[in-house]
């Protein structure tokens, strides 16, 4: 029998630097650290909100993401307003990230929802969307309804 109603709990992410992982997550999403370590060959830290993990970080791997490589296509995080996207494209502005279009993009034509599509430290494609609220933004050309394809 399958599960009646999974959702997701947290997300764990391979990083190259931990510390720099660290402080890019909580500047852009306000994330409180709810626990740290290091193993034999790994760091980690726990990433929350209101005492709820939601990132793990794991200082284990080399390199850049890759996106031709099966696994993650992206990390979406949704708020509640487009108001808040914005709040966050002008952090993401001022620490200088490659975003995928400049702006925030509906996710598809005449659509109400929609955000911002940029990448991590390490390359990580991450996606900041409202439900409501960008129905009258105007579509970025070539934008896909994703924002990465």
């Amino acid at each position: 029998m399958a599960i009646a109603d999974p959702r997701t709990g947290h997300i764990g992410l391979n990083v190259t630097d931990i510390d720099r992982s660290r402080g890019f997550y909580q500047q852009v999403f306000g994330f409180e650290v709810l626990g740290e370590g290091q193993g034999d060959d790994r760091r980690f830290v726990f990433l929350g909100s209101r005492g709820e993990l939601r990132l793990t970080l794991w200082q284990q791997s080399e390199g850049a993401f890759d996106t031709g490589r099966p696994g993650l296509h992206h990390l979406s995080f949704q708020v509640d307003s487009i108001d808040e996207v914005r709040e966050a494209e002008a952090v993401l502005r001022g620490l200088a990230v490659d975003f995928a279009h400049d702006g925030v993009v509906p996710h598809g034509e005449g659509a109400d929802s929609g955000g911002i599509f940029f990448t991590d430290p390490d390359g990580i494609r991450l996606e900041i969307f409202a439900p409501t609220g960008a129905g009258g933004v105007a579509p970025i050309a070539g934008a896909p309804t994703c924002g990465f394809f």
